[in-house]
């Protein structure tokens, strides 16, 4: 299908979008579909749960969300949970100002871009579209038009609730154009667009002194004064301020707390009464929601100010802090990336979760529980088993640091370190060192670093570079034994075996000759010692080994090497160990002989077609890791 095919079939869609009838034909739609006249807040709610949700371990994941934002699964269900969700239910939540704060590059924007750019496409949908009274310049609900005198025998009949009254304009047509006839009113199919002005608007404070409250309100029309005869006349008045404009849908308040106190005052009737002053009429029912956001420095000096209390009352704070997991600022940087114009420079394996753990590291907190450092803290957060901790001790880490992930090293900075390191002459590709060395080299340049400050991110650039040697030498390794998977499902077995046999007390068959033989304690605490289980912990490990296999038995499961992830780590150990001293002559000989020079070109083409290594940087790993091994 060619371009142009494309964009006849998208234009055929557009067109297909648009509707006209009267209001008596609208209400026989809203009685068979009463979701079409729901309110703001409860469009957007749909709109992400519509998206889908997938549970996770302890908290919900939004897909609306998922494919931009990583690692704020916390944050997002709060969002969604405590805000969004009672807002939908015309809970009192609905009648406060929406505001995200955290630090700088966090993802508030972000948020804010995926609700707006969600509802120019949920509006497009069955399930998402909404209708408007045609020719009103703020696209108002048509239910508007029925008089509050009947309203609640509506509700009682349709069960939809009508908030909101006709905007002046509407009112002023009803009499003139329609003679008071409600069932002839003409009513559309809205379809929302920020370019468009339609139920998605942005506002942006200027210049305190020349900024005017009608960029947010709208403005008299005074060209039409001496054909009108008045300033109260609607049809001398532009309804185009950002909350006529943004009615039914949703505005973005930027950098509100850096306003100037007028147009924060104005807002106050309309989060709490659902209306606006503008003009010389009466109060203007609008329906949208307002969603600004700023960071805690910004947050801090403007509830310290006693004359903001009122407006600070009629909000709804929502932290929005830096992921603490290592995987999901990867996923950060990766996504920048691909963004980017790049493509043609690889990056190592490992390069930008090097980063990532150098970035994670900056923002965490030191922890008061015994014997919890940072490294294990990462972890613990990434979600990777820790011998001696469990799930409660993150539960207790995150209540012990509530403001954790909210100071650090932003993104940005890292992204414009790694952009600098792409871009070098004649780079053709970068790896991990690439990546530490140019955030290191990026200090100096930055003026808001102090010299404290400087050798406290030195230090966790090292802490980043020796988690990098560890994932680099065990990369080498794997690549080394060829039957790595048979290897290591073969030792499994016998480990196995013999925890079975312990835990029954009986002795274990020799797999060739069927004859019963000595439990190999030797082979079991050479395994179990790679992880760190002792002596007096054998037993109990082992127990929770065979009741993980009686556990896959009875749902039907096979146990294999990937099924309990703490014992693969010991038995990759247990083989890595074992190869070492291979491993080390090999890729330190500076004259291989044939046999070290085959299995050298083996390992790295392993590197390059199973662990997405260039040839370039799978030789730059073998070397380092030989003088690693070497030290």
């Amino acid at each position: 299908m060619d371009l142009l095919q494309k964009l006849a079939e998208y234009q055929s869609r557009e067109k297909a979008l648009a509707w006209e009838g009267n209001f008596k034909e609208y209400l026989q739609m809203v009685k068979k579909d009463p979701g079409i006249a729901q309110l703001a807040h409860s469009r957007i709610y749909n709109m992400i749960m519509d998206a889908g949700v997938e549970e996770g371990e302890g908290t919900k994941q939004y897909l609306f969300f998922s494919e931009e934002l990583f690692g704020l699964e916390e944050a997002l269900h709060r969002l969604v949970e405590e805000y969004f969700h009672p807002a939908a239910r015309r809970l009192d939540v609905r009648k406060r100002l929406l505001l995200l704060m955290g630090p700088v590059s966090g993802g508030k924007s972000t948020i804010v871009t995926l609700l707006k750019r969600g509802l120019e496409r949920y509006s497009r949908t069955s399930r998402g579209a909404v209708y408007g009274i045609k020719g009103c310049p703020m696209h108002e609900e048509p239910l508007h038009l029925i008089p509050p005198e009947l309203r609640p025998e509506f509700e009682r009949e349709y069960g939809v609730f009508i908030e909101g009254d006709l905007c002046p304009s509407c009112r002023l047509r009803l009499e003139t154009e329609y003679g008071g006839r409600i069932e002839d009113v003409k009513v559309e199919r809205v379809v929302f667009s920020e370019s468009h002005r339609v139920g998605v608007g942005t506002f942006a404070p200027s210049d305190p002194k020349s900024q005017d409250i009608a960029d947010l309100t709208g403005s008299i029309d005074f060209s039409t004064i001496t054909q009108y005869g008045s300033e109260s006349d609607p049809r001398a008045y532009r309804f185009d301020g950002e909350l006529n404009k943004a009615n039914r849908g949703l505005m973005e308040f930027q950098e509100m707390l850096k306003c100037d106190e007028k147009f924060l005052w104005n807002l106050l009737s309309l989060t709490q009464e659902g209306n606006f002053k503008a003009g010389r009429f009466a109060l203007i029912s609008a329906d949208e929601l307002i969603v600004a956001h700023t960071n805690e420095n910004e947050y801090r000096s403007f509830i310290a100010n006693k004359k903001n209390e009122a407006l600070h009352s009629r909000m709804i704070v929502m932290p929005v802090p830096y992921t603490l997991k290592v995987s999901a600022e990867e996923k950060i940087y990766a996504k920048l990336v691909r963004q980017s114009n790049l493509r043609e420079v690889h990056i190592a394996p490992h390069a930008l979760r090097t980063a990532a753990i150098f970035t994670v590291l900056t923002r965490l907190k030191e922890s008061k529980k015994q014997g919890m450092d940072l490294l294990t803290k990462l972890r613990l957060y990434d979600g990777e088993d820790v011998e001696g901790y469990k799930d409660n001790d993150v539960r207790e880490l995150r209540a012990e640091a509530p403001d954790e992930g909210m100071s650090g090293v932003d993104p940005r900075y890292v992204i414009n370190r790694i952009s600098s390191a792409l871009l070098a002459g004649g780079t053709c590709c970068i790896n991990a060192l690439d990546v530490l060395r140019a955030l290191k080299d990026g200090f100096d340049q930055h003026p808001s670093i102090t010299r404290e400050e400087r050798e406290r991110l030195l230090n966790f650039i090292a802490m980043a570079r020796r988690e990098y040697d560890e994932m680099a030498k065990k990369e080498v390794q794997i690549a080394f034994v060829y039957s790595y998977e048979a290897s290591a499902r073969t030792m499994m077995e016998n480990y196995l075996d013999n925890v079975e046999a312990y835990c029954s007390k009986h002795r274990v068959k020799d797999p060739l000759t069927g004859e019963e033989v000595d439990l190999d304690e030797k082979l079991m605490r050479s395994i179990e010692e790679q992880i760190g289980v002792t002596e007096n912990a054998k037993k109990a490990f082992r127990e929770e080994i065979l009741i993980r296999i009686s556990s896959y038995a009875r749902k039907g499961k096979t146990f294999d090497y990937h099924s309990h992830e703490r014992l693969r780590e010991a038995i990759e150990k247990k083989l890595f160990a074992d190869l070492k001293d291979v491993v080390k002559i090999t890729i330190s000989s500076r004259t291989p002989d044939e046999v070290q020079l085959k299995r050298i070109n083996e390992v790295t083409r392993q590197l390059i077609e199973e662990h997405g290594y260039c040839s370039a940087c799978a030789n730059e790993l073998l070397q380092y890791v030989g003088s690693l091994l070497n030290r």
